[in-house]
């Protein structure tokens, strides 16, 4: 029987206004509802399928908070410690305060190093440059797949407000120097391989790279155009803020771990007591997980919840309220730039994955659709 969901995703999917998404519905137990409608890109044969590979983008996160997580809970990291022993580039970081009258930078030197809960939680004062205006107007090296990217000037003081940005791509450098492993290989030991995400990796390999779905641009009129898109490829530096492939199906299994304290088929990555930690709002009263847009092709305006003060834990968004399509108070969730949504409801014991491949990130119709999953999930 066709479900509510898959009716309105195959709607969406003749009108063109959207080329195709795979989603999935779990519980603690196990997938209760998967589905993958339309095609992989635009202009293309190749249908979408379940164990469709998508650029995942900021659902990185995540993994990469879980990682640091486990370190902590080995006695290897500190939340709270100072890192510029682990991290060079900490000792002479920089707040950009505006620009001059003739156009130069006004920086002065940040009164200390960011903590792990700062670059985990988005206090650390690193930002994205789709999100300043400051750092567009300051430029940089983008996308050349080396430490240089992430090197930049902070918005404020670590600990004195919220913004979205690349502080857990340097929890990742944090990660590699603590555990003297690469990301990728670390992510491959000490969550992939023991989660059973077969598909999931920074590069994907032959196999996967045979069923990626095409990244899309959402034009004027609302139509779609396939763009080209690559992530930089090799060891330079790993992106823990951005740089994953994955499938809907894999990142279900990490849903379902988070669902399940920290465990899955018998496999512990973290203890109840850290998930628990996880899932507490760590950023007071600042409202965490909205933003004006300053490049429109990368991202809309943002606010998923207009309604509510949501906040950020140590991985995820926290809604703190019941959401409007059938989430407890309490549910974790966040999101990837092309259009790929999930949520962590501990308190029902429900989560799903909804991926897309379009930008700009907030797109309307991804959106509607990504609702209609999650009150699909509740009966809505």
């Amino acid at each position: 029987m066709t479900t509510d969901f898959e009716s309105r995703l195959q709607a969406a999917v003749a009108a063109g206004e959207i080329a195709g998404a795979t989603a999935v519905v779990v519980d603690r137990d196990g997938v209760a509802f998967e589905t993958a409608k339309g095609l992989r890109a635009v202009g293309g044969e190749a249908a979408m399928t379940p164990d469709t590979v998508f650029w995942i983008a900021s659902m990185t996160k995540a993994v990469t908070s879980i990682a640091a997580l486990q370190l902590v809970e080995r006695g290897v990291l500190d939340l709270d410690a100072d890192l510029s022993g682990l991290v060079p580039e900490f000792r002479d970081l920089k707040v950009l305060e505006g620009f001059d009258e003739a156009g130069a930078p006004r920086l002065r030197p940040a009164r200390r190093a960011p903590t792990l809960r700062e670059l985990l939680t988005h206090t650390s004062g690193y930002a994205y440059g789709f999100l300043s205006p400051d750092l567009l107007r300051l430029g940089g090296p983008v996308n050349t797949g080396t430490k240089a990217d992430y090197i930049q000037p902070l918005q404020f003081d670590p600990g004195e407000g919220w913004v979205y940005g690349v502080g857990i791509d340097w929890a990742g450098f944090v990660i590699e120097a603590a555990s003297g492993q690469s990301l990728d290989a670390y992510f491959a030991e000490h969550v992939f391989g023991p989660l059973g995400m077969a598909d999931t990796a920074f590069v994907p390999g032959p196999e996967q790279e045979a069923r990626r779905a095409g990244v899309h641009a959402r034009l004027p009129d609302g139509s779609l155009a396939p763009i080209p898109f690559a992530m930089p490829q090799g060891p330079g530096a790993w992106s823990g803020g951005g740089g994953l492939f994955s499938t809907a199906r894999d990142y279900g299994r990490f849903v379902r771990m988070l669902l399940n304290g920290g465990e899955l088929d018998g496999v512990r990555l973290l203890s109840p007591q850290t998930v628990d930690l996880l899932s507490q709002v760590h950023t007071g009263e600042r409202r965490a997980g909205a933003w004006k847009s300053a490049l429109p092709t990368m991202t809309n305006d943002v606010d998923l919840f207009p309604d509510m003060r949501t906040g950020w834990g140590l991985a995820t968004m926290i809604t703190p309220e019941a959401g409007p399509n059938g989430r407890s108070a309490g549910s974790l969730a966040w999101a990837g730039l092309a259009n790929c949504y999930y949520w962590v409801d501990r308190a029902a014991g429900k989560g799903g994955v909804f991926m897309s491949q379009v930008l700009p990130f907030g797109d309307a119709k991804a959106l509607e659709l990504f609702g209609a999953l999650e009150a699909e999930a509740y009966g809505r």
